[in-house]
């Protein structure tokens, strides 16, 4: 289990997590969503080891990450921005590794050497974004972490890299009940691989849960009346937008299923349906409960 405990980080008078309180149930896949700047990076750093909170306590099974050698031996971390030495190649690396991580896999990375096109000899630094990653992956993997922290992983790899990737991820979760974090604004990326996310806005906690409990939770409702409908009507239900085009009313509400088609089924209208959302649309419209919207933003 990894509990994130009340955990604060400031760089100068930037508040970059505020309090921020959540568990990572083990042997799940992670999504970490929010907003540009919502602190996604600082929080993988922290879980990581990278950073010291100023407040608070990251726990994994227990015990702290920072400056503890036990707990970052079962971790590892790709940054956003993997950072490389001049002289860095895969092979190289991978000498180093097999004497930090314990349980450096060799078969798993042989495997891996066949599976993805990297010459491991060549310098990491002179290859392209999406071939650094995959290195960086390569690697990640080999060692065989029960925490797996990932920052932008999907960015700059091609579509056929990208589901090589998630097939890797689900197999290491499968095979050694391993937990991976996952921060990415690519939310359909993370739909197909995730079982829990959770959203974070200007350092804060807004929604975490399962994924499908999440999307089950909001709906996005069609509706057409033969008559103006004012929008008073549907003060018993949590509705977070509504659009009107013509007699068509679009709107987005919180709530349970059944009793949302009850109400408005009870004002009689010619048409309704209730659409499931992805997961970008679940972003969008808890976002906009918090006053993060393009109205807001453009003001």
């Amino acid at each position: 289990m990894l509990e994130i405990k009340n955990v604060t980080k400031k760089f100068g008078e930037k508040v970059a997590l505020n309090g921020l309180s959540f568990n990572i149930p083990t042997g799940s896949v992670f999504g970490l969503i929010g907003s540009n700047g919502s602190g996604k990076s600082t929080l993988l750093r922290i879980i990581s080891g990278v950073y010291e909170p100023d407040g608070g306590t990251v726990e994994i099974d227990g015990e702290s990450t920072f400056e503890n050698p036990g707990v970052k031996a079962q971790c590892f971390f790709i940054s956003d921005f993997p950072y490389f030495y001049n002289n860095s190649t895969v092979a190289n690396l991978a000498a180093l590794y097999r004497d930090i991580y314990p349980k450096w896999d060799e078969d798993k990375f042989q495997k891996l050497c066949c599976i993805f096109p990297i010459k491991t000899n060549d310098r990491i630094i002179n290859m392209s974004k999406g071939m650094q990653r995959q290195a960086a992956l390569m690697l990640a993997l080999s060692t065989c972490p029960k925490y797996l922290m990932l920052d932008e992983i999907f960015d700059g790899l091609d579509p056929v890299v990208r589901q090589l990737i998630k097939k890797l991820l689900v197999e290491m979760v499968t095979e050694n009940e391993s937990t991976i974090i996952i921060a990415s604004h690519n939310l359909r990326e993370l739909e197909d691989v995730c079982d829990h996310i959770g959203l974070i806005h200007s350092g804060g906690i807004v929604l975490e849960k399962e994924l499908d409990e999440a999307k089950l939770g909001i709906h996005r409702v069609q509706a057409v009346f033969d008559r103006e409908i004012g929008e008073g009507l549907f003060s018993e239900l949590n509705v977070v937008k509504t659009q009107r085009q013509g007699k068509l009313l679009n709107m987005t509400i919180k709530g349970n299923a059944e009793e949302i088609e009850k109400t408005i089924m009870a004002l009689g209208p010619v048409y309704m349906e209730m659409l499931p959302l992805t997961l970008e649309e679940v972003f969008i419209s808890e976002m906009e409960v918090v006053g993060y919207d393009i109205d807001n933003i453009i003001k």
